[in-house]
């Protein structure tokens, strides 16, 4: 049994108040990873960034949160999760300074990786104090909602605080966010915060860190990229690559005496469905997401403002959905309730395979709310499983490995999804006469939206209307299948959740040594 008893003792005043703190970086961090979306077009201009380039500064942030979240969760255990916190927003700070006035675009990359090192120190932080703070299972439960509603407030207002910005100020006010906010932290933190670490643990072994980063960076960059231009040569090898280091690295985590990440969490049932619940769901979540960005953009022909905008009534669904799981599941069995969420969210997703192209935006609305309300009874009830299942000494790690299976499925969802999209798009505009056009032009229009769209205002007015018409219900065609594949694979997942996580009891109404293994 991998999990010790844990005295129920019920946080007061100071545990709220810092959790207060803790959701402040949480809601940055997310942010940031949305934020630079809107100043894009001026970081072209005015540092002269190629395409590249600026996929590089858009990347590479969430590039190394993903590659060195376990290394970062295993040392908070080691040198205390407290000083990595406040270790990691000092570095935080001075990363959104060299990022904001960066005079070239590759001092700006190494700036963003910077940050990027920085915010892998601060997630699983986070989340492990939270566990250390709330001993009583229900208040843990609720303090990991409040947790998630910040991540997810964070990344659907990103792109409307960015817009904002941009209106007043000059590009690099969007990085110059994070100051204050980790001032904030540095200030509070050490009077709010408790301090915890392993006093067991040993060295951190270097070997192992270096083998998980090259193992996920590979993975995730493969992947985003596979999503981006579809499945070529290079980062296919990239993906094959990353796999086999991660084949080196777990081997190395069975052999040497002192772990970077302790595989025996996984003999744990409640852990490993949790978290193979939170990967799937995190795949269909930012398919949405990719689909509902292109489709008010693309098709409902909104600006980027306006479109951030449209997130917000979904963002305020996420706040009350993922406060209202953790009470519902103090009555009835969390797998129970994630599996009701999930066949809600299913049913939105439904809503959105039946859309076509005139459809109007209310009913791409309405599907999306009804998504937030059905899948954040999974994230938040599966994250509080995932570390909640963990020994005390052994959090850092669980909450790192629930933040990198966030990631991984981020990235699968969109290649996965997108590239499957774009396959029925491009069969359905295959069919389609598409008069007016070159040869090379029609060739640009069959291989995605984007290129269409973009084409389209470059062709006298009726020619190019009626390729817009044409892409537009080609590009729904795709999202009515990924929805429709969307829907059959949460019900795979509620079904999944109820067997493996059978036994579970609801909130507070069991010890925290009990164990469904």
């Amino acid at each position: 049994m991998l999990t010790e008893p844990r005295p129920a003792t019920r946080a007061g005043a100071r545990e709220w108040m810092g959790l207060a703190v803790l959701a402040l970086p949480t809601i940055l961090l997310a942010l940031d990873l949305t934020v630079l979306y809107m100043a894009l077009p001026q970081l072209g201009a005015e540092l002269g960034a190629t395409n590249t380039q600026l996929l590089w500064i858009t990347d590479i942030y969430g590039f190394m949160i993903a590659g060195v979240l376990i290394t970062m969760g295993t040392l908070g255990d080691r040198v205390g999760r407290r000083r990595l916190l406040l270790i990691g927003a000092t570095a935080f700070i001075g990363a959104s300074v060299l990022a904001a006035y960066s005079t070239s675009p590759e001092m700006l990359i190494v700036s963003r990786a910077l940050l990027g090192l920085a915010g892998a120190t601060l997630t699983p932080s986070t989340l492990s104090l939270i566990t250390n703070m709330f001993a009583d299972p229900r208040q843990r439960s609720l303090a990991i909602g409040v947790w998630l509603t910040s991540f997810s407030v964070g990344g659907a207002i990103g792109p409307a605080v960015g817009g904002a910005l941009l209106e007043r100020f000059w590009w690099g006010s969007v990085f110059l966010l994070g100051v204050p906010v980790m001032v904030l932290l540095l200030v509070c933190g050490p009077a709010l915060l408790p301090e915890y670490r392993n006093p067991g643990a040993g060295r951190l072994d270097l070997v192992s860190a270096v083998l998980s980063l090259a193992a996920i960076l590979p993975v995730v960059y493969g992947v985003k990229q596979i999503a981006k231009d579809g499945p070529q040569a290079g980062p296919l090898l990239a993906v094959a690559a990353g796999l086999c280091v991660g084949v080196v690295f777990v081997r190395r985590q069975r052999t040497i005496p002192e772990p970077l990440l302790d595989l025996r969490l996984f003999g744990n049932r409640r852990f490993t469905g949790a978290l193979v619940s939170m990967l799937l769901g995190m795949i269909t979540l930012y398919a949405f997401t990719f689909y509902f960005t292109q489709y008010l953009q693309l098709v409902e022909g909104l600006s980027p403002f306006a479109a951030g905008l449209w997130f917000i009534p979904m963002a305020a669904t996420t706040i009350a959905a993922a406060m209202a799981a953790p009470l519902i599941a103090r009555r009835y069995p969390p797998p129970r309730v994630i599996a009701a969420g999930l066949v809600i969210a299913a049913g939105g997703f439904v809503m959105l395979a039946v859309i076509d192209a005139g459809s109007g935006l209310s009913m791409m609305i309405a599907g999306g709310i009804v998504i937030a309300v059905g899948i954040n009874p999974l994230l938040v009830l599966s994250t509080d499983l995932i570390v909640g299942s963990a020994p005390p000494d052994r959090t850092g790690s669980a909450a790192a490995l629930q933040e990198t299976s966030g990631e991984l499925g981020a990235a699968l969802g969109i290649a996965v999804f997108g590239t499957l999209g774009t396959a029925v798009y491009s069969a359905r505009m295959a069919g389609m006469p598409l008069d007016g056009l070159s040869s090379a032009g029609a060739e640009t229009a069959r291989d995605g939206f984007a290129g269409a769209f973009a084409l389209a205002a470059e062709l006298p007015a009726a020619v190019g209307g009626a390729l817009l018409t044409a892409a537009r219900e080609a590009f729904v065609t795709g999202m009515n299948v990924v929805a429709a594949i969307s829907a059959v694979v949460l019900l795979a997942i509620a079904v999944l959740t109820v067997v493996v996580l059978r036994g579970v009891r609801p909130v507070g109404s069991e010890t925290e040594s009990d164990d469904p293994a």
